[in-house]
């Protein structure tokens, strides 16, 4: 509520800013209802739980305002989020939708609002406060109703053509199923907490922006810096485009070493094919080290070559591939239809369970977007998949999400 008070408050603090030229005409405010449900039955005989089966719904509003005039302009961002639930209860709660009290019953509802500050000079544009980094160092994760968010800075400078400039910080983290702003973490150790992470990054686009190369740098201070470097190219050939996405990750530990020693290097290779309505993918990883691939805590994997529904093979030591086909049916006159299934298969990996640890994941989605009548932006998507792990849970999984986006 205070949260939600202090955006009302600083909106009207810059009343006299936004009767100016440019604040309110290039504000947009949009918002997204989401209905989830989500089902996992877990196969092992000896599962602590034979399922996680939970329902909600989640109300997502975005507020994002111009500038106001002026060789520097100001302007200000605001997000409320608000969640739900439809079906729980206690012997099937913890599909991460909502927040679960200690007797393991999830929450009637929750929610959280925060606001971002912004300021723009030519190309060069600043924000702080409540942010969605999207980033290859730190991606945040909407994978459930609510998305997860980060409080801190970001600056992007895009001056000269091509090149994008990128660095931040972040202090703080509210996780897709809390209320709360937490002390940030890793993935490695969820308990050992930092207060902040900080990063940098260059990418340039050329060729007739067929080819891009990215330089990355980041720090969970006194828990682990990372580097990374990404070539990312697009070729038409005849009737096909060909793609290639290639990164690599150095990791190692940072200042008092908060988690003990992190050293790791993780290369990847996500190459595609399209023609048509279809598009095929062969994804290749291998970490290699005494850790795993090093991320926050909570945020998206997506970065990775082989980051999939429910993992992304990213074990000390893992060897994987994926292979992933999708079509999209408007090809076929059915614009707005897209279906998609892949398979992605680990082994060699090094986890606390011991070594040569095996894993595989089989993943399918049909989604469909209305594109015209009463029904226009409304979307469905219904996806599975399936894990086996011998160093972890076996389980099945389904999602259905209904997606409606509001432009006010």
């Amino acid at each position: 509520m205070k949260m939600i008070t202090g955006l009302l408050s600083l909106t009207f603090c810059t009343s006299a800013l936004a009767q100016q030229e440019g604040f309110f005409e290039g504000a947009t405010t949009d918002l997204l209802l989401r209905n989830y449900y989500f089902n996992r039955d877990f196969r092992d005989p000896g599962a602590t739980k034979s399922k996680v089966d939970e329902w909600a719904q989640g109300f997502i509003l975005k507020f994002n305002s111009g500038y106001t005039p002026g060789p520097v302009g100001f302007g200000l961002e605001g997000i409320a989020m608000f969640g739900v639930k439809l079906d729980s209860s206690r012997l099937a709660s913890g599909s991460e939708l909502l927040p679960v009290h200690d007797d393991g019953r999830a929450a009637d509802n929750f929610g959280r609002a925060g606001v971002a500050a912004k300021a723009r000079f030519s190309a060069t544009e600043l924000k702080l406060g409540e942010l969605l980094p999207d980033v290859p160092v730190l991606r945040y994760d909407d994978g459930r109703l609510l998305p997860q968010t980060f409080s801190g800075a970001m600056l992007v400078s895009k001056e000269i053509e091509g090149l994008g400039l990128q660095a931040g910080q972040y202090r703080s983290v509210s996780l897709r199923n809390s209320s709360d702003m937490q002390d940030l973490s890793a993935w490695a150790a969820p308990g050992v907490t930092s207060d902040r992470f900080n990063y940098a990054g260059a990418e340039y686009r050329f060729n007739q922006q067929r080819t891009q190369v990215g330089l990355w740098h980041s720090q969970l201070e006194d828990i682990y810096q990372q580097s990374y470097v990404n070539l990312l190219h697009k070729q038409p050939v005849g009737d096909w485009v060909l793609g290639a996405n290639l990164g690599y990750f150095i990791d190692k530990d940072d200042g008092s070493a908060r988690i003990g020693k992190v050293s790791s290097h993780t290369a990847y290779g996500l190459f595609s094919a399209a023609t048509g309505g279809h598009t095929v993918y062969l994804g290749l990883q291998r970490v290699s080290g005494d850790t795993g691939w090093m991320s926050v805590y909570g945020s998206s994997g997506r970065t990775l070559g082989n980051d999939m529904f429910n993992g992304n093979f990213s074990n000390a030591d893992e060897r994987s591939w994926q292979a992933r086909y999708d079509y999209n049916f408007a090809a076929l006159g059915v614009p707005g239809l897209m279906a998609m299934v892949r398979y992605g298969h680990g082994d060699n990996a090094t986890t606390r369970q011991g070594t040569n640890g095996k894993e595989w994941e089989r993943d399918t989605e049909v989604s469909y977007t209305f594109q015209s009548g009463a029904l226009k932006n409304l979307g469905l998507r219904i996806n599975n998949a399936t894990n086996r792990r011998s160093f972890n849970s076996d389980f099945d999984q389904t999602r259905v999400i209904v997606s409606y986006p509001l432009s006010i």
